[in-house]
C-alpha cells in the first residue's frame, strides 16, 4: 500500500485518478493474493464513488474531500500487521464512505 499511497499522493483529485487507482488495486490483488480481499473492498469503495459521479458534475469540495479521505484511508492500512490489525483495516475500509 505504500506504493499506492505514494502514487495517489501525487495525483489530481479527479475521477480519472480514482479509475486508475482501481486498476492499480486489480493488479496488486492479482499479483499479491494475500491482499486480494482488501483490494476488492477498496476497489468497490472507489467504484461506487466513480459511478455516482460518472458523467455528472463533480463539485470541487466533494472531489477534494473524497480524495483526502481515500488518501488517509490508504495511508492507515498496514499490510504487514498481525491478523487483528488486518481485520481492523478491513473493517475500516468496509465502513468507509468517500463522500456524504
Amino acid at each position: 500500500m505504500n506504493d499506492l499511497h505514494a502514487w495517489l499522493s501525487q495525483q489530481h483529485h479527479g475521477l480519472r485518478t480514482f479509475r486508475t487507482f482501481q486498476q492499480k488495486l486489480e493488479t496488486l490483488g492479482r499479483d499479491d493474493p494475500a491482499q486480494r480481499g482488501l483490494c476488492r473492498l477498496l476497489s468497490g469503495l472507489v467504484g461506487s464513488y466513480v459511478e455516482a459521479f460518472d458523467e455528472a458534475p463533480l463539485p470541487v469540495e466533494i472531489a477534494d474531500g473524497a480524495y483526502h479521505r481515500l488518501l488517509t484511508l490508504v495511508e492507515s492500512i498496514d499490510l504487514h500487521g498481525d491478523s487483528s490489525r488486518r481485520l481492523q483495516d478491513i473493517n475500516r475500509v468496509a465502513e468507509s464512505e468517500l463522500w456524504w
